[in-house]
């Protein structure tokens, strides 16, 4: 991806596009790059946003779920974005949860895509030995229904991450965080519109987590898509702009008059 990262304040983002804010949020090991296909389309209709979440520049006390809503809440906050199409992937999902559920008033629906915040499987509950590539490029595999979409670069990265004590200490920190803070019981306060978008083989937060959020929250849709793993809009692009494309479109329709 060629887009300019911009840094005004502390914040550090991609914005691309005239329209409503369709604010992306990554996931733990996510990146910018998880969104260049989603950038690339919506930035034809909306001004995208990617915010680069500080997963591991936050101190240990708030290396947290509810320190990384703080930041977003403050991010949206400071650039007064209104109408916000807020969409999150596995732990950005749980972050996108939490915001709308403590600061509603400036979201206009909710996106989220193998989300985190009912139930996900892990890394596990401790890391292997440092320099264990092989079961750092497994579990990274593991992500998606077709692994050969774990390319070493993105495995490199995942591996740099975890054999560095202090960055392990701090992902660790937000995977029990995310397992501690279960919103099972806070969403069906969801007021906002909410679409969910399931690979039907996420092997990470399995389709019964899609349901389960769709029962829950009470102006929801849910769509599975086949072949498909824990990062829908990377593995499946076309389909998952498609299904976006349609949602936010019908939010902007006139009521029908009767």
């Amino acid at each position: 991806m060629n887009y300019t990262i911009k840094q005004v304040d502390k914040f550090k983002y991609i914005e691309e596009g005239e329209g409503e804010p369709l604010i992306l949020l990554h996931g733990l090991f996510g990146a910018l790059s998880n969104f260049g296909d989603l950038i690339n389309y919506f930035k034809n209709h909306n001004k995208v946003v990617v915010p680069i979440l500080p997963l591991l520049d936050m101190d240990l006390l708030h290396t947290s779920v509810g320190g990384l809503q703080k930041f977003v809440h403050k991010f949206i906050e400071f650039h007064d974005f209104q109408n916000v199409h807020l969409l999150g992937n596995s732990l950005g999902g749980h972050v996108a949860i939490l915001h709308v559920l403590k600061q509603p008033e400036r979201i206009k629906s909710l996106i989220l895509t193998g989300s985190s915040g009912l139930f996900e499987n892990g890394m596990g509950d401790t890391y292997p030995k440092r320099g264990d590539y092989d079961y750092i490029k497994k579990k990274t595999e593991l992500t998606f229904y077709d692994p050969k979409i774990a390319t070493k670069e993105l495995v490199d990265e995942v591996y740099e991450i975890v054999n560095n004590r202090l960055k392990a200490i701090k992902i660790i920190a937000l995977a029990k965080s995310a397992i501690r803070n279960n919103l099972g019981e806070d969403i069906n306060q969801i007021k906002q519109p909410t679409l969910l978008i399931w690979g039907n083989n996420d092997a990470i937060t399995p389709p019964f987590v899609g349901r389960e959020f769709h029962r829950l929250i009470p102006n929801s849709e849910l769509h599975f898509i086949d072949k498909c793993g824990h990062a829908p809009m990377m593995e499946v692009p076309d389909d998952f702009n498609r299904i976006l494309h349609k949602f936010l479109t019908k939010l902007n329709e006139p009521a029908a008059v009767a």
